[in-house]
């Protein structure tokens, strides 16, 4: 399924132009001499390939040389992750990730083959992007509430979609299920397309897509909006209440950010790093980001690092409380 997109959109998520790699070897005062990979490390069409293709777009007129965005999905981001790990630390190497290999991984994976806060370089986190609570046209469901009263009232029939096990979708519904005590039965597909294609034809009751991929199916009113993830309402749909005005304490949210192999140098991870916070703050980018209902941010590598660290934390305890044994 492909996701539908405003052309302005599309034009700037337009996929770099792919060049063969030169022979050069890489060094950091010549750096970059030759196209940069950039893993996506989901299915193309989800919230994660169109901020990567964003971001490559982007380092590409940044940096002069083609940023080409790679999609190596599988197990929840940590596919993608692994190959990271074990690339070449010269900055030609690169991943935009989010939580779920990130900070959610190590909590539901019994073998995990890296550590995220030891084995990458963190770069820069670019954007933070609300989810969105999805239901059909026709649902009953058209406030929290209604959910919630619903899930009471037939515990254990209400399904949740999500692209897999610790994604955006997965975990915004865990929230809800701790901090509401509702009863709701997940649904994993492989991807966010798919999960949010198991809401359109009836096969689920509903799901978290995060505000990147699911706001075109808001504004083409081919889903209802419910509610969004963050604490305070949303530019994007300024009409659509927190879940939090219903569920106090409610928050949730996906955030993107780019990483290097450990041991890149220090002098790469610092231009990249310039060039990244350069195009994020840039008036046009941050325009785009914001309609789509992202939230610009543009770190040090000190705080993308530290801001794992936390989130760590914070759902490492939701995932003990929700139950979830690792897999």
């Amino acid at each position: 399924m492909k996701l539908p997109c405003r052309v302005a959109l599309c034009a700037v998520l337009a996929l770099s132009p792919y060049f063969a790699a030169h022979a050069e070897t890489p060094s950091s005062g010549s750096y970059p001499n030759r196209p940069i990979r950039l893993i996506s490390p989901y299915e193309p069409g989800g919230g994660v390939d169109i901020m990567a293709r964003m971001v490559a777009r982007n380092l590409t007129q940044e940096l002069g040389v083609p940023v080409v965005v790679e999609n190596r999905p599988g197990a929840g981001g940590v596919v993608g992750t692994q190959s990271l790990i074990t690339a070449a630390p010269d900055g030609y190497t690169l991943i935009l990730d989010s939580p779920s290999p990130l900070v959610v991984a190590p909590y539901l994976m019994k073998k995990l083959n890296y550590d995220p806060q030891k084995d990458l370089e963190p770069i820069s986190l670019i954007a933070d992007v609300p989810a969105v609570l999805l239901v059909k046209n026709d649902s009953p469901i058209h406030t929290v509430k209604d959910l919630l009263d619903l899930a009471r009232k037939e515990p254990g029939k209400l399904t949740f979609s999500s692209s897999g096990l610790g994604g955006t979708a997965h975990l915004s519904a865990q929230l809800l299920k701790v901090l509401s005590g509702a009863d709701m039965l997940h649904v994993p597909y492989k991807g966010t397309a798919p999960a949010i294609q198991a809401v359109m034809t009836g096969e689920v009751t509903m799901t978290f897509a995060d505000m990147t991929a699911g706001l075109a199916f808001v504004k083409n009113h081919q889903l209802r909006a419910v509610a969004v993830t963050t604490p305070q309402r949303n530019p994007a749909l300024p009409e659509v209440p927190t879940v939090a005005e219903t569920v106090p304490g409610y928050a949730a949210s996906v955030w993107y950010g780019v990483l290097a192999p450990k041991g890149t140098p220090k002098p790469i991870i610092d231009k990249l790093h310039r060039e990244i916070v350069r195009f994020v703050h840039a008036p046009a980018v941050n325009k785009m980001l914001v309609e789509e209902g992202a939230e610009p941010k543009g770190s040090t590598p000190e705080e993308f690092r530290e801001f794992i660290r936390s989130e760590s934390q914070r759902w490492g305890d939701v995932i003990r409380k929700s139950g979830i044994q690792p897999q």
